[in-house]
């Protein structure tokens, strides 16, 4: 599967428009055209790979990061393909066309996206319906954000009444403050503002009822800036941090003339390091109380162990994807596999946080 797409596949969806490649990935996923695996299979590829986290059970830590489905459409299909779990949006309580197109660029010789999508969503409430019809063969989280038109100093009801909606299909719940596509929402990762956010959303999920509830942070934050991130999730008993968003840095990369695709987030290869530094710091700020998502440059299952060893318990995938195609969760899960047994863990958690402990 694996020569096939690299040899034939790709090189067709790579000459398309970035985004008609991936509106074209996402139909060829709902008619089935990706030969999934049988649930034997993936049975198999998630063999001792279980990983318990802010009290849901993941078959195995491997995901699919927010912004691939964002509407809910292939959640089941992407389950098929190996993924453990799937975060579905940014979906905002409106509808959302998100920026013009062009709006998401490749960067071959880097490995790496630039997106400026602008939380492109259905809205919450045709998500949620749509959630409340699949089968869930993974742990399915939902990433929210506010809409573009919602000022910061309303940002807080926004963000509450779309949690209230997604509650009931959910998983678990990400909060989206790390987006550079929609202007202001960074300013929402200060430590106020911060704190202000997630009280409330902690509040009404004492009204709700219990509901994992994640902050998704950006990968430009100082070590201050996490640190007070970090003591705001822990005071406010924050189920766990994704690290991290993509970031707005273009330093280093060898695409010439980088600049001509304008502003937005950049995504893939050049994030590893940055999202690794990301991870290690809440994990220390945390004492590895505060479980992680790690999200970043994930292309190869040492890719995904160096997260793990930094302190994730569990990883998420989108460039890495878009470039390794429908084998690639498998080949990141036997990987993953080979990787826990040649370091001497017994167990996938016994591998988390290993390299402050070395």
């Amino acid at each position: 599967m694996a020569f096939f797409w690299e040899k034939v596949v790709r090189p067709v969806m790579f000459a398309l428009d970035a985004e008609r490649a991936h509106d074209l990935g996402i139909a060829a996923l709902r008619t089935g055209l990706t030969a999934p695996f049988s649930r034997a299979d993936l049975e198999d590829l998630s063999d001792g790979l279980s990983m318990e986290c802010f009290g849901l059970k993941f078959k195995n830590p491997v995901g699919i990061a927010a912004g691939f489905d964002k509407n809910g459409v292939v959640v089941d299909q992407l389950a098929s393909l190996g993924f453990g779990f799937v975060e579905v949006g940014t979906v905002t309580n409106k509808p959302q066309k998100g920026n013009p197109r062009p709006r998401l660029f490749r960067l071959p010789e880097d490995k790496a996206l630039i997106n400026r999508l602008g939380f492109n969503n259905d809205g919450v409430d045709a998500v949620v319906e749509r959630l409340g019809k699949i089968e869930r063969r993974c742990i399915v989280g939902v990433n929210i954000g506010k809409n573009r038109d919602v000022p910061n100093e309303n940002a807080v009801e926004d963000y509450v009444r779309a949690f209230g909606a997604v509650h009931q299909v959910a998983d678990y719940v990400a909060v989206n403050i790390s987006s550079p596509n929609t202007p202001g929402l960074r300013d929402l990762q200060s430590a106020e503002n911060v704190s202000e956010l997630l009280r409330a959303l902690s509040d009404r999920r004492e009204q709700l009822g219990s509901k994992p509830l994640l902050v998704k942070i950006a990968p430009d934050l100082d070590e201050s800036s996490i640190k007070d991130i970090v003591d705001v999730c822990l005071s406010l008993r924050i189920d766990g941090v994704i690290a991290t968003n993509t970031t707005v840095s273009r330093d280093g990369l060898k695409t010439p003339k980088v600049g001509r695709f304008g502003a937005g987030g950049l995504s893939g290869k050049p994030l590893l390091n940055r999202s690794d530094r990301v991870i290690s710091s809440i994990y220390k700020n945390s004492g590895g109380k505060l479980p992680i998502i790690g999200v970043g440059g994930i292309f190869t299952a040492a890719d995904a162990f160096a997260k793990i060893a930094a302190g994730a318990s569990l990883v998420q995938a989108y460039t890495g994807f878009v470039y390794g195609g429908p084998s690639f969760a498998a080949d990141v899960l036997s990987g993953l596999r080979r990787l826990i047994a040649k370091h001497g863990f017994s167990s996938l958690k016994d591998a988390v946080g290993s390299v402050h402990r070395a």
